[in-house]
């Protein structure tokens, strides 16, 4: 059966911390007077499905057409525990989300069913001025000072407080604890996961029960990770055309993620070999392929899944576009290459890119 790439039906969900800039930065259309803190736009787990929004298999479920397409859909990528492999979303917080941590692979084994890891990440699409993030333990503190720290009610002070920059992306492997600040837009990549133990929610009262919010102390001190992310996914790489430039933002044992920026009006082949998403940030295009009716049109706030067996797609932005570009880390033909070299097969014959290797603090390649 033929594959061609498409989109799928935002998932809505109304959270305490939500707002509104889903629909005011990323076009969303969200229901009058509703805090809606996130929009998940690929997701197959037990009690959430996306559903195909274009094309011939338009209605059926993510995990419907990963089993009808099977290999042409997902390449060499692996399922897992029979969900498909990537959990991507938008989160708004217009108020601090919970202190909290993902389940370590310990307990996951321990406890089963629905508890899986969450290896996830976050790139910053807006902050407010001073937006923070909290990732990690600060130096030297063992379970009994984070102990200490829960019950005097400071649990912040004990946790590494990083600035929410603007196109910068953050890496939080499951087991770390985290928690995303007031004033802050963000794309997550994860694993397919909704597990989450809270540490500490602000002494916020849950509007529908009038009680604190549950706190899940000691499943997330069972699973939390006392030493630091590894610094190493977080692989600040640059390479930039004429038309095109591509910063490498994470790189992880779960998926991959890629900035990719282009200029108004360039047209490209779409040379991948396995499954890739475009989680689209800014400006427009379009994608044909062969056997196509229509072209798939795309524009902000949109995510577009690219099977592994689309034959002979192209692309073409009608103005400049950025977009993050997941992957799933899955050696292949192309394996041989180093990144420069890899990255010349997306350009135009005799138009190489040229290696950057700016400093983290660039967040804008040319």
């Amino acid at each position: 059966m033929a594959v061609y790439p498409f989109i799928l039906e935002p998932i809505l969900k109304r959270r305490i911390w939500g707002g509104c800039r889903l629909e005011s930065r990323l076009k969303k259309r969200l229901p009058p007077g509703e805090l809606i803190g996130e929009s998940w736009e690929v997701a197959d787990l037990e009690n959430d499905q996306s559903i195909v929004a274009v094309g011939a298999e338009k209605g059926k479920t993510l995990g419907q057409l990963f089993r009808l397409w099977g290999a042409d859909l997902l390449g060499r990528a692996k399922l897992i525990d029979g969900r498909f492999p990537l959990l991507i979303k938008f989160l708004d917080a217009s108020q601090p989300l919970s202190v909290q941590v993902h389940p370590s692979q310990a307990a996951a084994r321990r406890l089963g069913g629905r508890v899986r890891i969450k290896n996830e990440a976050w790139y910053v699409i807006e902050a407010e001025p001073k937006a923070w993030i909290l990732r990690g333990l600060c130096e030297g503190v063992d379970e009994a000072a984070l102990r200490e720290a829960i019950g005097a009610g400071r649990v912040e002070s004990v946790l590494n407080r990083i600035p929410a920059r603007p196109g910068h992306a953050y890496y939080l492997p499951s087991g770390t604890v985290h928690a995303l600040g007031p004033g802050v837009l963000v794309a997550e990549v994860q694993t397919p996961s909704d597990v989450t133990y809270r540490l500490h929610d602000w002494d916020r009262v849950d509007p529908t029960t009038g009680q604190p919010r549950e706190l899940h102390i000691d499943d997330a001190l069972a699973s939390l990770r006392f030493d630091a992310p590894p610094a190493e996914a977080e692989h600040p790489q640059h390479v930039a055309s004429v038309w095109t430039s591509i910063t490498s933002l994470v790189r992880s044992e779960s998926f991959v993620i890629e900035r990719v920026r282009m200029v108004e009006g360039v047209e490209l082949p779409i040379t991948y070999e396995e499954l890739v998403i475009w989680i689209v940030l800014e400006g427009s295009g379009s994608v044909t392929w062969k056997g196509m009716g229509d072209p798939l049109t795309f524009g902000v706030g949109d995510t577009v899944v690219l099977p592994a067996a689309l034959k002979e797609g192209r692309v073409k932005v009608h103005e400049r576009t950025m977009w993050l570009e997941v992957s799933l880390p899955i050696e292949s033909s192309l394996a041989g290459f180093d990144r420069p070299d890899r990255l010349t097969l997306r350009e135009p014959p005799g138009q190489g890119f040229v290696p950057l290797n700016l400093p983290r603090e660039d967040a804008t390649p040319p």
